[in-house]
């Protein structure tokens, strides 16, 4: 943990990685833990030097309502209540709180600013906020000085005199509330009195010296993935411990055309210790009649398990497994009904810690994907690495909907392979989250010269997104999509219909399987 934290207290609100990642925007170090952390034996309040209270999908006037023991907190260091947090923190000092005369949701303006208050310095007047909320607080004590206030919320904002406790009603942390950037750099760098000193540079630093520190002559094993984070994450172990880092890149058969050369050739001139492993063979025999996406899931994993387990017995006294997880993945496994040691199984590697006995290390698992990005930009990784749209585990295995077979998979690798090249030409690529193509179990009646065909439809893919969770499908130009379907109809046999998918997510997901 890095000298300067600010802690969030999590209530279950659907904006609470939104808080954190608003607050490392400024450069300070947070970490997200569930709300009663404060009232394990491992907190040390002196560890931090703020907390920032969530919103919350539950009342405070609920009997299952999560209420910590705030006491613990205040008084001690600031505190920052966001929505729920601030009508927890009068109701647990004698307030009222109760149901709004109508459901405040969305845009509202500050009637009321004391630009006195520390928190809200530098705030202006009818500034635009976003509300969330179905109860407001009606009364609060006479300590509770009002800092803010629209013309239907009196406490939109408070401070607890004698104390560097604040709440307020709306939440600084999304794109609708213009200046909460600015509130929340108010208490996290004025009055929690943060360096703003937590960038890549000192990320790459802090880490680099930690991994030396913890590993120090031991032989590290990881698989490697083509994508952002487990290059990152092999990166700055290269950095710390140079050749005993063994990296294993595995061709499942389910990579994107010519990916394995030209990835494996990418790591070679990083200087990792990598070795590619061509397992075409053997995927496809595992996964040979297989049409339900599960059964397709599971079978890529146990043989990915397979191989890398196999090709990592083979390096003497290796003590640890490397893995790029990010720290969204840590968050998701926690419940805010209390801390949890599961940590979710991860895309490419889950089992092989219990079975390979060897101890876990990842270096990325308090950076979100964004950030991940800057440390690979500080490391010069490749920008061909680091602008790779995400790929998914199991690859091109479930994109081929229904069983898989060799001339499937080089069908999909042609279509793949002209739609992305012609994204990147197009100057769309970077403009697009995620792109791909699906090979669908349909066969369509076409005609080509003075011939009827009978062949397969493939579907084309691309969404706009900030974390996958929620996506978009993206309006690529009609002109664009035109040329690529011709191209792809005229140089990919066995394809004679492209379709494009104009589904969001939800109710759809990003991938078909």
């Amino acid at each position: 943990m890095p000298a300067e934290t600010i802690l969030i207290l999590d209530f279950g609100s659907q904006y609470t990685q939104l808080i954190a990642r608003k607050v490392r925007e400024l450069n300070v170090y947070c970490e997200i833990n569930p709300y009663n952390f404060i009232s394990n034996k491992k907190f040390n309040v002196s560890d931090y030097k703020g907390v920032i209270l969530s919103g919350s999908p539950f009342s405070v006037r609920q009997k299952n309502s999560p209420q910590p023991d705030l006491n613990i907190i205040r008084k001690k260091i600031p505190v920052l209540g966001v929505c729920y947090g601030a009508q927890l923190l009068a109701h647990k000092s004698g307030g009222l709180v109760q149901p709004s005369k109508h459901r405040e949701y969305g845009r509202a303006n500050l009637s009321f600013v004391n630009n006195e208050s520390v928190l809200f310095k530098n705030i202006s007047k009818n500034s635009q906020v976003w509300m969330s909320h179905a109860d407001t607080i009606a009364s609060a004590p006479s300590d509770f000085e009002i800092t803010a206030s629209t013309s239907d919320v009196k406490y939109a904002g408070f401070q607890i005199q004698g104390e560097k406790t604040y709440g307020i009603q709306f939440h600084p942390e999304v794109y609708h509330s213009t200046e909460g950037i600015v509130l929340l750099k108010n208490f996290v760098v004025t009055i929690c009195k943060c360096s703003q000193s937590w960038t890549p540079a000192s990320f790459i630093q802090t880490t680099i010296n930690d991994l030396r520190h913890k590993l120090g002559n031991d032989k590290v094993v990881m698989a490697l993935s083509g994508g952002v984070d487990s290059t990152v994450a092999a990166t700055l172990l290269h950095q710390a411990i140079g050749k005993n880092l063994y990296c294993i890149f595995v061709d499942n058969g389910l990579l994107r055309k010519d990916e394995f050369k030209n990835v494996l050739h990418s790591y070679k001139d990083m200087g990792l210790n990598v070795k590619g492993v061509d397992a075409k063979k053997v995927f496809y025999k595992a996964l040979k009649g297989k049409k339900d996406p599960e059964q397709k899931r599971k079978a890529i994993g146990k043989t990915f398990i397979y191989i890398f387990d196999k090709e990592a017995r083979k390096i003497k006294n290796v003590k640890w497994l490397g893995q790029g997880t990010i720290y969204p993945d840590i968050i998701e496994s926690v419940s805010v009904k209390g801390p949890s040691a599961t940590i979710k199984s991860h895309h490419n590697v889950g089992g092989l810690p219990a079975k390979m006995k060897l101890q876990v290390v990842e270096p990325l698992n308090t950076l979100f994907k964004d950030e991940v990005r800057r440390v690979g930009k500080k490391l010069e990784i490749t920008p061909a690495i680091l602008g790779r749209h995400p790929f998914p585990g199991p690859g091109l295995g479930i994109r081929i909907l229904s069983d898989i077979t060799e001339e499937k998979v080089r069908i999909l690798q042609e279509v793949d392979y002209i739609y992305i090249e012609e994204l990147k030409n197009a100057g769309l690529y970077d403009k697009v989250w995620q792109a791909g193509a699906i090979l669908t179990p349909i066969k369509s009646v076409g005609v080509m010269g003075d011939e009827r065909t009978y062949e397969n439809v493939v579907a084309l893919r691309a969404v706009s997104s900030t974390d996958g969770m929620t996506a978009d499908w993206c309006h690529l130009p009609h002109e664009f999509l035109a040329k690529v379907s011709n191209e792809i109809i005229n140089r990919v046999k066995g394809v004679n219909r492209v379709v494009y998918d104009i589904s969001s997510k939800p109710p759809a997901t990003i991938e078909w399987e």
